[in-house]
């Protein structure tokens, strides 16, 4: 093992050894290499007559660039745009989105959370944690709805095993008791436990109840309190969309922090959907527990390995992506901004609601619950989910996505208001065309 792996060890096991033991086989020996990025940092801050050692062109005082490149990238400089970011990310939009952490989750007040390390998008950061915390035959438990790309990230690129509760329970609420059994059971067969915790939820759209988050972060603590190591890894890839009164308007994260010192709570966010950036890829991974002692250098441990994970994965995410996502959090209008975008999805999820309402339906699908994000999903009675979407793709030139056999997504956040209507009517006319 290298000895610096060896030096964050340490570190990490003397603040808490529990954490020390979730890593990974990757990532124990994971570490952020000096060699050339100590020398060039060294080199950038005492080089003062003459710097030969960045990979990069530059001429004159500044870095090399085609003029067709930057006509493209009005407002931006060379160095804020085209040359290569930290493997950490953007030091100013780390500190900026670690702030927004704070602002945005209350229950974070008090508690000591790390700096995030940039990525390129949640997907990414997703296979990143994977990296550092999974090993194969690990258990990952998880809702029998699923995004799909947790298999791939999960089960085929790593070999862990996913465990399934049903999302919901009879009434229609979150079956966090469906989550408590799946989660005991696992304990008793795993010396390590991780619970992935996706809200808004893909693909259903919903988020816990203010009560039902309680209940799930009372369930890990108590499995932790018993013995086992848990990991719990929030996706909130679609934070803040929130549309109804009741429902958590934080991160689980938030309340899982320093729950117990079995307990590691991780943060998997970005501006990817809360900023509509998609294609920036500008993605976070944060980590809360608790610390014996200074948290700080424990916490920079797990960074230097997280960022030694991207510097070995594809060396750093896009410094132009980080630098407009800065900008933007920094301008005068940007809650404005943010306001009136949420402001449209809600009431797409509103008008939804309102037409789904129509006793007609009833015969053909019954709807899940959904009160947040971008998604919700019906659940046909009487007809093939995909015999069904390939007929509405070319009878009517509708696409939606089909789930399994029975279930249908439909992304509501990239309709016009004034066509939910009509695409219900459409899925519904479809239905009867089939049956």
């Amino acid at each position: 093992m290298n000895p610096i792996a060896e030096q964050l060890n340490e570190v990490i096991y003397r603040g808490n050894a529990h954490v020390a033991d979730m890593l990974s086989e990757v990532g124990r020996n994971l570490f952020f290499p000096k060699g050339i990025l100590s020398q060039s940092a060294e080199a950038k801050e005492k080089a003062t007559r003459l710097n030969a050692t960045i990979g990069i062109a530059r001429q004159g005082d500044r870095a090399m660039v085609l003029p067709s490149v930057m006509q493209s990238v009005a407002g931006l400089e060379p160095e804020e745009s085209l040359t290569y970011a930290p493997s950490y990310g953007i030091p100013a939009l780390r500190r900026k989105w670690q702030g927004l952490l704070y602002e945005k989750n209350p229950s974070l007040g008090g508690k000591t959370v790390s700096l995030p390390v940039v990525t390129n998008g949640i997907t990414h950061a997703i296979s990143i944690f994977a990296d550092v915390w999974t090993d194969p035959g690990d258990v990952v438990i998880l809702p029998d709805m699923m995004w799909g790309n947790y298999n791939m990230i999960f089960s085929v690129r790593k070999q862990v095993r996913l465990s399934h509760y049903p999302i919901f329970t009879g009434t229609g609420g979150y079956n966090v008791e469906g989550l408590a059994d799946c989660v005991k059971k696992e304990a008793e067969k795993n010396s390590k436990v991780i619970v992935l915790l996706n809200f808004p939820h893909n693909p259903t759209g919903y988020t816990a109840t203010e009560s039902e988050a309680d209940r799930i972060v009372e369930v890990l603590t108590e499995v932790a309190a018993a013995g086992t190591n848990v990991i719990a890894v929030c996706d909130d890839a679609y934070f803040g969309l929130f549309y109804e009164q009741g429902i958590l308007t934080e991160s689980v994260f938030a309340r899982l922090c320093e729950g117990h010192s079995r307990l590691l709570a991780v943060k998997l966010d970005g501006a990817t959907k809360e900023n509509y950036v998609w294609g920036l890829r500008v993605g976070f991974i944060t980590y809360g527990a608790v610390i014996e002692g200074d948290a700080a250098p424990v916490y920079d441990a797990l960074e230097r390995k997280t960022a030694g994970c991207v510097r070995g994965n594809i060396s750093n995410s896009s410094h132009l992506g980080q630098s407009i996502v800065l900008k933007s959090l920094q301008d005068a209008h940007y809650q404005e901004e943010k306001q009136s975008k949420f402001d449209l999805l809600k009431s797409r999820a509103e008008t939804v609601k309102a037409v789904l309402a129509d006793p007609k339906y009833a015969d053909a699908w019954d709807v899940y619950p959904f009160n947040s994000g971008y998604f919700m999903c019906i659940r046909l009675k009487s007809v093939n989910a995909e015999k069904l979407r390939v007929h509405l793709l070319e009878k009517y030139g509708v696409g939606l996505i089909a789930l399994g056999e029975h279930d249908l997504r439909v992304a509501f956040s990239c309709l016009e208001q004034s066509d939910i209507q009509t695409l219900f009517d459409i899925v519904y006319q479809g239905v009867q065309d089939l049956s």
